[in-house]
């Protein structure tokens, strides 16, 4: 069983993975700062829409490549905001035979829809970019913050999906050669692009036909790099954290990608539940009656109701804990602050690796 502590020094690439809503984000960026304060050179990816990892790094300017955040760190802290349009483009240009090709797909009106629109797109950008960085050599660690937890299975399947989709039969017709692009089709193919031309316009048939054959000559390169993806994510280097919260739903989210995970033959390497309850020990039993519209008697129905949450709460995080197990569990509490900045963050951090007791937490954070 390895502590988080041994996750940041050991393993190359943390996957945080968890539901909407549960601070997986701030978990992400937290990590990215313990390890850059144990002397790794970290650099964590968001493709969380919301930005909410940009503005906890009061890093607004965060864009596709690398930037460097500043803070007291022994090693280094750098950022990335996925921009799934650039990260394509670029693979494009990695693959294309000559300058004319890469012209030809990034000015095509069918991959300007697939970039922007395709389910999944932005989830394989998002490996791919870890694979960029990863194999660039230039990060210790790389802190990876996933979509909500169903669509960050996309984000492990995505590699297998794209190479699926260039084995396609449809995908292989378009690409062979032919005077005339339905050549090569079968008859029922040659139906249904003329009736989809009939219904969308010649015009949305051409740029398809154009898409697929101006990727002629590149499919192997993008198989090669789907399948070195695929073996990144399953590297013992690689490691994933999910992230969740003591509600009902969250655990439910969360037992649900365990076991997805581990179907894929992935392990849940660390658990890390988020605003937790503190126990204070239970009610305090009185020796006299006290009313409940007295001061005292106020606290004493607060802390009977705090003890009642927290108990609850490790009913739901036990059944969750023993399906993950041998993995740690590691408890974040509600905290006295927001967490918005990298002071807090770090806080966060130090709960993370045990630095602080979390039973004196309380407040609340994203």
């Amino acid at each position: 069983m390895n502590t988080v502590e041994e996750l940041l020094m050991g393993r190359s690439v943390l996957v945080c993975c968890g539901s909407g809503g549960v601070g997986k984000t701030t978990v992400a960026a937290a990590l990215g700062i313990a390890g850059a304060q144990r002397g790794r050179r970290a650099c964590i990816i968001t493709i969380d829409p919301a930005r909410r990892l940009a503005d906890a790094l009061d890093a607004a300017g965060l864009s596709n490549e690398p930037r460097a955040i500043e803070g007291d760190f022994d090693g280094e802290l750098f950022a990335v905001m996925l921009d799934a349009r650039a990260t394509f483009d670029d693979l494009v240009r990695r693959y294309a035979t000559d300058e004319e090709q890469v012209q030809e797909i990034l000015t095509n009106a069918i991959y300007a829809n697939l970039v922007s629109s395709l389910s999944g797109t932005q989830e394989y950008m998002a490996t791919e970019k870890l694979f960029e960085l990863h194999e660039s050599g230039a990060f210790d660690l790389i802190v990876v913050d996933t979509p909500p937890s169903r669509a960050a299975l996309d984000f492990l399947d995505a590699p297998n999906r794209l190479a699926s989709f260039i084995d396609n039969r449809i995908f292989r017709l378009m690409l062979s050669p032919g005077k005339s692009y339905f050549k090569p089709l079968t008859l029922g193919s040659q139906l249904l692009l003329r009736t989809i031309a009939r219904v969308a316009g010649s015009e949305i048939v051409d740029d398809a036909i154009a898409f697929f054959r101006a990727f002629e000559g590149m499919e192997d390169g993008f198989k090669a790099r789907a399948s070195s993806v695929q073996n990144m994510l399953a590297d013992t280097s690689t490691a994933f954290v999910l992230i969740t919260a003591p509600r009902r739903d969250a655990i439910n989210e969360a037992m649900f990608f365990a076991q997805r995970l581990a179907s894929s033959h992935h392990a849940i390497d660390a658990l890390v539940v988020n605003r937790v309850f503190p126990d204070f020990g239970g009610p305090i039993v009185a020796s006299r009656v006290v009313e409940s519209d007295t001061p005292l008697g106020a606290l004493i129905a607060n802390l009977a109701t705090m003890s009642a949450i927290s108990v609850r709460d490790d009913a739901l995080i036990g059944d969750l804990s023993a399906l993950v197990s041998p993995s740690p569990l590691v408890r974040v509490p509600f905290l006295s602050r927001d967490v918005h900045d990298l002071s807090s963050l770090t806080d966060v951090a130090r709960y993370l690796l045990g630095e602080l007791p979390w039973e004196r937490g309380e407040g609340s954070h994203r």
